[in-house]
């Protein structure tokens, strides 16, 4: 690369009145006119072109970067650069990301995802499920080359094996050469003649396959699974994208999970409530038994430790937390409606004609007790 500060004997930080003045002065000394000879001539060819990029600013921004718009014209003005320069200061001299010249048919493939609906059970204490999944995988009929087997791919006739084509044109920076991937080979340089009749020369073709899948304890709703390598198999038989696999946690006729709790309602009879029980519930886990304490009130909840969701990141379980709800009778009989009342009077709730029996006969709860009992 030219070095044209060097050229002009100017710093890089020059502004544009030193280039200007460092240029006049080269030129009075070096112009043909004044000085003949091949060499002056050359040396005056090196300061012209020279000026003419830093004296414009968006040359000269342009060279500053790496870009040389005489690069490689050892004669002459008025020649072009490629903005594969510009790039090749910018990726190490490999045009870009992917470089200059062909493709490789061998493409990395496309990331999946699937939903799982798993039991909240599972959820809870994890589990393995089977899944089937319809994707990409290697043809095997070519083995991804694209080609019938036996054959071979010829040079493509438009690009000459490049993958590209090349245009110049003319710009404010000059003759500027840009390039475009050949539409016949699709920029691969090759041309696949006999195409695999498998999978029409993608070198894949989507078939089902199934897969065990280990589902983490703790998991809930919108937890995504990654399965490195499961997804689909690239062109060309390119490397695997990943699955993802999206889990749904079905609703369970008892519980609601609330983080790592598991939330749920029992209904307490009226008597239960007041005189205190002992009840049986099935949890995940097996039956378990709640007491149930004299006086319970609807809302009142009962917390079974340890009985709820495993933490999905570490050691350890939520717990169980039931909310009661005291069941109020709708319809009594006479004998029923008698005892209520009789109660309410003990408590000095309602104040019937007469005057009841002992306050203190606790057997009016016991009759109670019986009375809903027989219902």
């Amino acid at each position: 690369m030219n070095d044209y500060y060097a050229d002009l004997g100017v710093a890089r930080d020059a502004s544009p009145e030193d280039i200007k003045r460092a240029y006049r002065k080269a030129a009075r000394r070096l112009h043909p006119d004044v000085n003949p000879g091949a060499e002056a001539e050359e040396q005056f060819k090196k300061v012209s072109q020279a000026y003419d990029v830093l004296s414009d600013a968006e040359k000269r921004r342009a060279y500053d970067t790496g870009a040389d718009p005489y690069a490689g014209a050892a004669a002459g003005f008025g020649q072009g650069f490629s903005f594969s320069d510009i790039m090749d200061a910018f990726f190490g001299g490999q045009g870009g990301p992917g470089g200059p010249g062909p493709r490789s048919r061998q493409t990395r493939g496309q990331d999946a995802l699937v939903r799982l609906d798993i039991d909240l059970a599972d959820a809870v204490f994890g589990a393995e499920k089977q899944l089937t999944i319809d994707t990409a995988v290697a043809c095997g009929t070519c083995h991804g080359e694209g080609m019938q087997p036996g054959t071979s791919t010829r040079t493509c006739d438009v690009c000459e094996g490049r993958g590209e084509i090349r245009q110049v044109q003319r710009s404010f920076l000059g003759n500027v050469m840009t390039s475009r991937p050949c539409m016949t080979c699709q920029g691969f340089g090759q041309v696949i003649t006999d195409p695999c009749y498998e999978c029409s020369g993608d070198g894949r073709v989507r078939t089902r396959r199934t897969l065990t899948l280990k589902v983490p304890a703790g998991v809930d709703t919108g937890t995504r699974i990654q399965l490195a390598g499961e997804g689909e198999v690239g062109q060309g038989a390119g490397p695997a994208g990943d699955l993802y696999v999206e889990v749904a946690v079905r609703k369970h006729g008892t519980f609601q999970r609330r983080g790592d709790d598991l939330h749920a309602t029992i209904e307490v009879p009226m008597t239960a409530a007041a005189l205190g029980a002992s009840l049986a519930m099935e949890t995940l886990d097996g039956s378990r038994d709640l007491d149930i304490v004299r006086g319970t009130q609807s809302g009142d909840t009962i917390t079974l430790r340890g009985l709820g969701v495993t933490h999905l990141r570490g050691g350890g379980r939520g717990d169980v937390i039931v909310h009661t709800m005291v069941q109020t009778p709708t319809r009594v009989d006479a004998e029923q409606e008698e005892l209520l009342r009789r109660l309410a009077a003990l408590r000095g709730e309602e104040r019937p004609e007469g005057r009841v029996a002992n306050p203190g006969d606790g057997s009016l709860f016991g009759k109670l007790r019986d009375a809903f009992k027989a219902r």
